[in-house]
């Protein structure tokens, strides 16, 4: 195992610096300390070629204008928090609105806008975080810590550990966009997708849960058995045509650490396992990706990767059938998320 440090810019005053850990494989993860993004995996097809299966940029200046979250942690919130305001014993907190009237993926400058501390450690990389009391409107002083690892298994695994000194809502998730053509060669509507999920969460036109559970039977939301992206895309169901063609919703995941989340794309031969103890994923089809800069020399577009978001369910402060995201004082937030990759000829 080899783990390499370089500069990659500064941002106020604070340097910002870029970590490859690369195994016995050859295999490849490359993080940063803005917003402890992952910026490239490098991971071999079914004729051994070695290539990027996330989208990213080469430079700082790029993910600082950057509005597609891209590789980034996301917290105190990930996901949307509606009316931006929740009450926790009786007191009404108002975060920052970012979505018109919402809260989205914590606010104006959330965990993936500011510069982490970082430090080496055994297959890794630490990235830690002090989040102070009122940031974007949360209470609660929250430290955080994230730790990205690498084996020879070919599995990369984030760990998120806190704890606050105060009441406080925490659900952290990664926004990677996976493209497992490699260097983004193709969009991702003939990637398959295998779900254990028998309901996902319909959501109104502001994107935010409802409230209903929806079974996944005899709907295009149904990835039991495996299907292709392109489904959803094409799909005339109101929930495919809401989030703009395609899928933005949270499905609640039937178990944990089970194989349960699958892609795989046919041509290249790569597979990716997720397995996590998060009761949900948000399955996210790229279908707002905007412009920015070029990503591998190939210009930013829809359905140019999925994100597997796995998380508390969005607005569960306002929906008490939800698993609590209520973090308390005292109270040890523990979650992991492992990410296998494979090739299947």
């Amino acid at each position: 195992m080899q783990i390499m440090k370089e500069s990659f810019g500064e941002l106020d005053h604070k340097p910002v610096f870029s970590f490859t850990i690369i195994n016995d494989q050859g295999v490849e993860v490359t993080a940063i300390n803005y917003g402890c993004i992952i910026t490239r995996i490098m991971v071999p097809d079914k004729n051994g070629v070695l290539e990027n299966v996330v989208l990213g940029y080469e430079v700082l200046e790029d993910y600082l204008s950057d509005s597609n979250y891209l590789g980034a942690i996301i917290g105190r919130v990930a996901g949307r928090i509606r009316g931006g305001s929740f009450e926790l014993d009786g007191k009404k907190y108002t975060v920052a609105q970012n979505d018109r009237t919402n809260h989205l993926h914590g606010g104006i400058q959330g965990f993936d806008k500011v510069v982490w501390n970082a430090k080496i450690i055994e297959d890794g990389v630490c990235f830690s975080y002090e989040s102070k009391e009122g940031e974007e409107g949360y209470p609660g002083n929250l430290s955080i810590e994230v730790m990205y690892t690498l084996n020879n298994d070919n599995e990369f695994l984030i760990r998120y550990e806190a704890k606050t000194d105060q009441k406080t809502l925490l659900t952290v998730t990664n926004h990677s966009y996976f493209n497992l053509s490699g260097n983004s060669k193709k969009n991702i509507l003939n990637h398959s997708l295998t779900l254990k999920s028998d309901e996902f969460l319909e959501l109104d036109e502001g994107l935010i849960p409802t409230g209903h559970i929806a079974e996944v039977t005899n709907t295009p939301f149904d990835f039991r058995l495996g299907e292709v992206i392109e489904t959803g895309v094409t799909s005339t169901h109101p929930q495919n045509v809401l989030v703009g063609n395609g899928y933005d919703h949270p499905f609640l995941l039937n178990s944990n650490h089970d194989n349960e989340i699958m892609l795989k794309d046919s041509e290249s031969g790569r597979t990716l396992t997720v397995e996590t103890d998060e009761p949900a994923v948000v399955v996210y089809t790229g279908n707002a990706l905007q412009y920015n800069k070029d990503v591998q020399d190939v210009r930013t577009s829809k359905y140019l990767g999925i994100c597997l978001e796995t998380q508390g369910l969005p607005d569960a402060i306002h929906h008490s059938q939800f698993p609590s995201i209520i973090l308390d004082k005292g109270q040890r937030y523990s979650s992991i998320t492992k990410y296998k990759f494979g090739i299947k000829r």
